[in-house]
């Protein structure tokens, strides 16, 4: 039993990590594209 607690905890721990990389590298690129655009003047 504790080792399928060990196990599932792992794995929640694994695809929180992902999950951070993948919104920190969306946000970076959010950012990036903000910077290097024109501004739209109408």
């Amino acid at each position: 039993m504790f080792k399928k607690l060990l196990i599932l905890a792992g794995v929640v721990g694994v695809a929180a990590v992902v999950a951070k990389k993948i919104k920190e590298a969306n946000d970076e690129r959010a950012l990036w594209h903000e910077a290097t655009t024109s501004p739209d003047l109408r």
